[in-house]
C-alpha cells in the first residue's frame, strides 16, 4: 500500500473514531507516519476536497494546524453546496469525485452514477461537462 493511501486511511479513521471533525498537527502527524509534511498536504489537498464532502480550515505558524470537518448534509443543503461547487467548469476527475459522492451519500443509485458518469466521459470540454453534470443531476434528483 503506498504511503498517501496510509495516510488518508489513518485520517479516515480518525475522522470516523471523531465524529468527522478533527484537527492534526501536519508536522506531529508526519512525525507518526514516517513522511515529510508536504506529503500529509498532497494527501489532504488530493483526498479531502469539498468534492469529496469535506471542508479544510488551516492556520499556520508554530501552534498552526489543519481542521477537517466530514460534511453531512440533508439532499437540499448538499444540492446547493454541489451546485456551487461543479461551477462552470469541470475536469473529468472532479466529475467522477462528485458523481461518486452523489452515490455514497445515497442520493443517487449506482446505474444512476453509471449513466453520469458515462456521459460526462464524452464531454471533450470542461464546461460542456459542467453544464451536462449540473442538468443531469438536477434531472435525477427531482
Amino acid at each position: 500500500m503506498a504511503i498517501s493511501d496510509t495516510i488518508a486511511n489513518m485520517i479516515e479513521q480518525m475522522l470516523a473514531e471523531s465524529g468527522g471533525s478533527l484537527e492534526i498537527k501536519r508536522n506531529e502527524l508526519a512525525g507518526r507516519m514516517g513522511c515529510v509534511p508536504s506529503q500529509i498536504n498532497y494527501v489532504i489537498t488530493s483526498r479531502f476536497t469539498p468534492e469529496r464532502g469535506y471542508i479544510i480550515e488551516s492556520r499556520r505558524g508554530g501552534g498552526g494546524y489543519i481542521r477537517i470537518i466530514q460534511r453531512r448534509m440533508d439532499k437540499n443543503e448538499y444540492l446547493m453546496h454541489f451546485f456551487h461547487a461543479v461551477g462552470d467548469s469541470l475536469d473529468s476527475a472532479s466529475a467522477s469525485a462528485f458523481t461518486n459522492n452523489l452515490f455514497a451519500n445515497a442520493l443517487i443509485s449506482e446505474r444512476e452514477m453509471r449513466i453520469i458518469a458515462a456521459s460526462l466521459s464524452a464531454m471533450p470540454d470542461d464546461r460542456l461537462r459542467a453544464a451536462l453534470m449540473r442538468q443531469l443531476t438536477l434531472e435525477i434528483m427531482k
